[in-house]
């Protein structure tokens, strides 16, 4: 079996534009800043309305900022991405309707725009959510090394190692069947 030094030699990058990777991780230190900045506004100003206001757009900007980080480090797909991005781009709506709502219409008021605004944000942060999980459950490098699987076969004979495609394999166990039919046909039985 392959060590994982040997697994992910580099071939599994060649794909990947390595400013993508880093512009992923630096617009995920700008995001994770932008947040840690709107908490110490409101610690070190106090508990004013500009403050509130200032780290309101700080939190709402960095928040959409680190998922879309998250996508551009993965091998998401373009319609991850697109996701991540239409999503987060909602999410932008909902922080300009902050700017625009708070404090003279948030809550208390004769027109009060606090539960459109949230739900603007919240529909946004899902969809762009909603897309990273996509793109975290089919990464599939750790599992994938040079796109084969291998599997030891264990009998009172000893053990053997065999190798087969990814294809090959999964269409051997996609249909939840036996297991010892799967081995006694890797071992060449049937």
């Amino acid at each position: 079996m392959p060590s994982l030094d040997e697994a992910y030699d580099g071939d599994q990058w060649t794909e990947r534009d390595p400013w993508q990777v880093y512009g992923g991780v630096v617009l995920g230190l700008v995001g994770a800043t932008a947040i840690l900045g709107a908490v110490g506004l409101v610690a070190v100003v106090g508990d004013t309305t500009a403050a509130k206001g200032q780290a309101g757009v700080l939190a709402g900007l960095g928040v959409p900022a680190m998922l879309l980080a998250v996508v551009l480090v993965l091998p998401a797909s373009t319609r991850q991405q697109l996701g991540v991005v239409l999503g987060s781009a909602v999410t932008v709506v909902g922080v300009w309707l902050f700017v625009h709502a708070y404090p003279a219409r948030w809550t208390q008021t004769a027109d009060p725009l606090a539960f459109e605004t949230v739900m603007v944000y919240g529909l946004g942060g899902a969809v762009a959510l909603w897309y990273v999980f996509a793109a975290l459950a089919t990464v599939r490098l750790r599992n994938n090394p040079q796109g084969t699987v291998t599997l030891e076969v264990v009998r009172d004979e000893g053990t053997r190692t065999v190798e087969v495609s990814r294809d090959r394999y999964d269409e051997m166990v996609s249909d939840g069947g036996d297991a010892s039919a799967v081995i006694r046909e890797l071992d060449g039985e049937e």
